[in-house]
């Protein structure tokens, strides 16, 4: 079986109640009322956003999140669900078609103990995968290799969500 794995991320989850205290970003997200690179929103929905991470495990890592705060997944009004589940297989064809993955992970992490760095605001990943993506430079330097930098990837994707819009 092959493993993911990303200790690089360990300054980013160590540092995730100082976020927190921040403010929830998914909310900020939600609020903006344009698609900017400043925020990473690439598209926007009726009931759900799709935003960039900001800590991608690889280039083209992208968030599809309710507009509502909203952290239990079982107590989710059906009807965002559904949208979410919606926009989500949206991403999953940009994706594929913006960056020709090999492959594509798509999760969630529900509560902090499952990985969460933001428990309490729903949220659905879509993580591109290319074979040999994984290398030695997170093991001995602990660094990721992320293949794009976030500026790029915001306006392809930016650019594929808005022409999707348009047919």
């Amino acid at each position: 079986m092959d493993q993911l794995w990303s200790p690089w991320r360990s300054e980013y989850i160590g540092t995730a109640d100082e976020r927190n205290e921040q403010g929830c970003f998914l909310c900020r997200c939600a609020e903006a009322t344009e698609i900017s690179l400043a925020s990473l929103v690439v598209a926007r929905f009726e009931h759900c956003f799709v935003v960039m991470n900001r800590f991608p495990y690889n280039a083209g890592h992208l968030l599809v999140a309710p507009n509502v705060h909203h952290a239990d997944l079982a107590t989710l009004d059906p009807a965002i669900a559904a949208s979410m589940m919606s926009v989500l297989q949206t991403a999953v064809r940009v994706t594929q078609h913006v960056l020709a993955p090999h492959g594509i992970n798509v999760g969630a992490n529900l509560g902090r103990h499952a990985g969460a760095g933001v428990p309490d605001h729903l949220h659905l990943h879509t993580v591109p995968r290319w074979n040999g993506d994984t290398n030695f430079m997170p093991v001995l330097a602990d660094v990721k290799v992320v293949s794009e930098d976030l500026p790029s990837t915001w306006a392809r994707f930016a650019k594929a969500f808005a022409e999707l819009a348009k047919t």
